[in-house]
């Protein structure tokens, strides 16, 4: 039987479109369910913001009646305006190990494109630089993330079977945490805050943490803006991840370093990791879901990096030094024993430096790629 494919729209269409996954990689132990109601509201033009300057299509293949992959493309027009460019992306791209229908796929969001006057294509990426990027290429025996996609070790052996080549790579760490603070870090943390007169935040609630939000958003806007396909948010973006993704936050997670102003000088945000939780809950918060969520908070081993930037007339001075200096000892505190860095570019040389006086090991890469239309 040939590969049908399928737009989809609509509530109950993004719903299967965003359920597929789940059939795919059942029973994999290393795939992490997303959230389905985090993924619907990411895929629906009423919810996310970002369908103010970005279009999108969604497709599902099908073979013998049975959904066999699916494919969002999408035109970050804003992306296009800030680069330069005229590309397209495609994201949430699954399917089963079948040539046919990958390339039924890929053509499918290919002529899109170009019927929307793009020159080529790249992906997988997301409507911004806060949706899951890369498609994984090593590290194919590790636990995903709730940041990460995780893919089946067939799927860029199709890529590249359907004409697509590297554009960017993000690498991810594993460290374990000691408990020790590295004296470099010390030094130039303690220079840092006695220099430029910076000090770290402390809060226990929630709700003090909150106020910063904005802020927090504005260093990312201004840290992030030269990174591999980065877009500023937008206010309304702002405001939409604040109540999405803030109302989880474990605010002993999170460091904050104040100017003398009271003003954003540099952020972590980590998490205990959530990728066994999810396993558990397999999408889905109730009827009991939030509670092995609930429990992941307290009783874990694991943290998760999710966001970290230090405001640009900071960067190079130590700042980021201050962090580690806050966060180091709240771990070891809460019982973490190893991290996860989630993605970072591997040109990123800035960030990468900062792990040098730490045990790590490299386990996971995860590739953009891209194709001439």
């Amino acid at each position: 039987m040939p590969v049908e494919i399928k737009e989809i729209s609509g509530k109950k269409g993004i719903r299967k479109f965003v359920t597929f996954p789940f059939k795919l990689y059942k029973n994999n132990p290393y795939w992490v369910p997303p959230l389905i109601f985090d993924e619907v509201s990411s895929l629906d033009p009423s919810q996310n913001p970002a369908y103010e300057f970005c279009e999108a299509k969604l497709w599902m293949a099908y073979k013998n009646g049975e959904p066999v992959g699916r494919v969002a493309g999408i035109i970050n027009h804003k992306a296009n305006e800030v680069w330069n460019n005229k590309n397209a992306r495609f994201g949430w791209l699954d399917f089963t190990d079948d040539e046919e229908v990958s390339a039924a796929l890929l053509n499918t969001v290919e002529e899109w494109a170009r019927s929307k006057g793009m020159h080529s294509i790249h992906g997988p990426l997301g409507f911004t630089d806060m949706d899951k990027e890369g498609m994984l290429i090593e590290g194919f025996d590790e636990l995903g993330t709730i940041a990460t996609y995780y893919n089946h070790p067939y799927y860029p052996i199709h890529m590249a079977k359907a004409g697509y080549i590297k554009d960017a790579d993000w690498v991810e760490y594993e460290f374990k945490n000691t408990g020790y603070i590295p004296e470099k870090f010390q030094r130039i943390g303690q220079l840092a805050l006695e220099r430029y007169q910076l000090k770290i935040a402390k809060f226990k609630k929630k709700k003090e943490l909150l106020k910063y939000a904005p802020q927090i958003f504005e260093v990312l806007n201004e840290a992030y803006k030269n990174l591999y396909g980065f877009v500023p948010l937008t206010p309304k973006q702002i405001d939409y991840y604040i109540k999405m993704y803030f109302s989880f936050v474990k605010v002993d997670f999170i460091s904050l370093i104040l100017d003398k102003h009271d003003k954003v000088a540099a952020f972590g945000i980590t998490m205990p990791s959530m990728s066994k939780a999810l396993q558990k809950a397999k999408g889905k918060l109730f009827p009991w879901g939030f509670l092995h969520l609930l429990k992941a908070m307290f009783v874990n081993d694991t943290v998760d990096f999710y966001l970290t930037a230090v405001r640009p007339d900071l960067q190079g001075k130590g700042v980021n030094a201050l962090l580690f200096l806050d966060l180091i000892p709240k771990y070891s505190a809460f019982g973490i024993v190893k991290a996860e860095s989630n993605v970072e570019l591997e040109n990123n040389q800035m960030i990468q430096r900062q792990w040098e006086l730490f045990e790590k090991r490299q386990h996971k890469r995860r590739r953009a790629f891209v194709k001439s239309l």
